[in-house]
């Protein structure tokens, strides 16, 4: 009998190739090739370069709005990319997915409301991936719209050992709303600072109010910890609430920097110190100076991705405790 042998291969969508490229390096891996093209009616074509056949393919696409293409073009990339490896008959498919768009509809808050985080899981299902691995879900809960496994990572950590090694005195780690004061409470464990959470309410998309701040931050370095930046509206209007409270040096952390629209000239204008973001959306070059500083999630992704392959436990990426 012939002796079988795992083969792993390593794929990059468009929508960010620069993370795509550490992420090999680190596994010492080369992106295997692949043919990506759009036609000029907007329709995407795929075609991998070198055979899949029985090989662990490893998709990383970044479902998100970037120089490369709106939000909407890599999410059918990814979907077009994972036919096309299941139709040349590799044996699995992940997709590592560093932003997961869509996941802030993951539940009806008005009648007539879609929850499109399902529906994307539905897509990415159907179209043959056999799991996924994503880094800080706006809601975790969204693990359950899967019937595939999903490996829920999270960039705390990261944060925790950029913030540690600046010697800030006199922390205190604020939740911009209630929903993320579970997280904020970890990323305060690790270190080792007071804990304060915003009670927000949306008015309209895109559109935040703070009205209370729960926990004291006078005269404190507030770090305000989120999964997205967006608008930034809801982060300027954060730091304006701490301000008013007393708080003195503001820092804000979040694993996505999707920087729509104003979000630039926002975060700017306001009272931060510093804005500490992941790599999970390219930020441009020259945005990447000032207050805006970018950590990489790709070693803690690289990890994942052997992990899975090697058929070895990954519940310790899980933790926030552990670091890469």
């Amino acid at each position: 009998m012939t002796e079988v042998t795992k083969n792993i291969m390593l794929f990059s969508g468009r929508s960010n190739p620069q993370l795509s490229e550490d992420i090999a390096q680190i596994l010492k891996l080369e992106l295997s090739g692949i043919k990506i093209k759009t036609f000029a009616n907007g329709e995407i074509y795929t075609r991998y370069k070198q055979s899949v056949r029985g090989s662990d393919l490893f998709i990383i696409q970044s479902v998100a709005s970037t120089a490369k293409g709106s939000v909407n073009d890599a999410l059918m990339e990814l979907l077009i990319m994972v036919d096309a490896a299941k139709r040349a008959s590799a044996h699995s498919v992940t997709a590592v997915i560093t932003n997961f768009g869509y996941s802030r509809q993951d539940k009806k808050s008005a009648a007539r409301e879609p929850i499109t985080g399902k529906l994307v899981a539905d897509m990415l299902s159907i179209s043959g991936v056999n799991r996924v691995i994503t880094i800080d879900l706006h809601q975790g809960q969204i693990q359950g719209f899967f019937d595939i496994p999903v490996n829920h990572l999270t960039a705390l950590p990261i944060f925790a050992n950029y913030f540690s090694n600046l010697g800030l005195e006199n922390v205190c780690v604020v939740s911009p709303d209630v929903g993320r004061a579970k997280a904020a409470k970890k990323l305060a464990d690790l270190l080792d600072s007071d804990l304060a959470i915003m009670h927000k309410s949306r008015p309209a998309h895109s559109e935040a109010e703070i009205s209370n701040v729960i926990g004291d931050v006078d005269g404190k370095t507030c770090i305000i910890n989120d999964d997205i930046i967006d608008t930034a509206g809801s982060i300027v209007a954060g730091v304006q609430a701490l301000k008013r409270q007393g708080a003195q040096d503001i820092y804000v952390c979040a694993t996505h920097a999707l920087f729509s629209g104003p979000a630039y000239e926002r975060l700017e204008a306001a009272e931060i110190t510093e804005v500490v973001v992941g790599d999970t959306v390219p930020v441009p070059q020259e945005r990447q100076t000032g207050k805006i500083k970018m950590v990489s999630v790709a070693p803690l992704l690289a990890q994942a991705i052997s992990n899975v392959f090697n058929e070895v436990s990954v519940s310790e990426l899980f933790d926030p405790d552990f670091a890469i």
